[in-house]
């Protein structure tokens, strides 16, 4: 399984989404399958993103796996304090969930290493 990713950024929010394949592409093949799927979804996408437009084109079309919460079978909440790391209930989402249904997004900080409250150095 190899793994690929696709960023897309503006002034005020950083995304990216995760794609996976049985087979290796070098940056140039994946360039091309990237571009070729931009191309088919640019005017006509009802994603949040262009970037999980792309990403739903190429599962659909290059049979890419879609890295997302769909995916999702088990979470775990994990705590430097002891007993404090439990299961975190997940609901599993049909493929296609309309935007006014769907209550949640992911989201990644990126926090300082000195702003981490869990670290003691």
């Amino acid at each position: 399984m190899y793994f690929y990713e696709l960023h897309e950024t503006d002034d005020e929010l950083y995304g990216s989404v995760l794609l996976a394949h049985d087979s290796e592409y070098d940056e140039d093949e994946f360039l091309e399958l990237v571009l070729e799927a931009r191309g088919k979804v640019i005017e006509r996408f009802e994603e949040e993103s262009l970037i999980e437009a792309i990403a739903n084109e190429l599962e659909r079309a290059q049979a890419f796996v879609h890295i997302n919460d769909r995916h999702l079978r088990a979470a775990v909440n994990v705590s430097a304090d002891e007993g404090e790391t439990v299961i975190t209930p997940v609901e599993e989402t049909p493929m296609a969930v309309p935007a006014a249904v769907e209550d949640f997004r992911t989201l990644l900080v990126d926090v300082e290493p000195e702003d981490q409250p869990w670290r003691d150095n």
